[in-house]
């Protein structure tokens, strides 16, 4: 169905929207839209190095602890 819309259908849904909303009711809504995928971003950048940092934080002592009387008894 959206297959068929082709250039001239975009262009005139595009009009008809413009029309509707008025130009500025358009620009305010596609700059909310820019902030709201600035935020997305910045969550998924945080949530990656959170996750890096516990990774980084459980990989730094990996050695067991072991006292010196028991390495002698060995």
């Amino acid at each position: 169905m959206l297959n068929n819309i082709g250039l001239p259908g975009l262009l005139l849904i595009a009009v008809v929207v413009l029309v509707l909303f008025g130009r500025g009711k358009i620009s305010s809504l596609m700059g909310e839209v820019g902030k709201g995928i600035t935020a997305f971003k910045k969550g998924v950048k945080d949530g990656t190095e959170e996750l890096e940092n516990q990774a980084a934080e459980e990989a730094k002592d990996v050695t067991p602890e072991e006292d010196a009387k028991d390495k002698d008894k060995v």
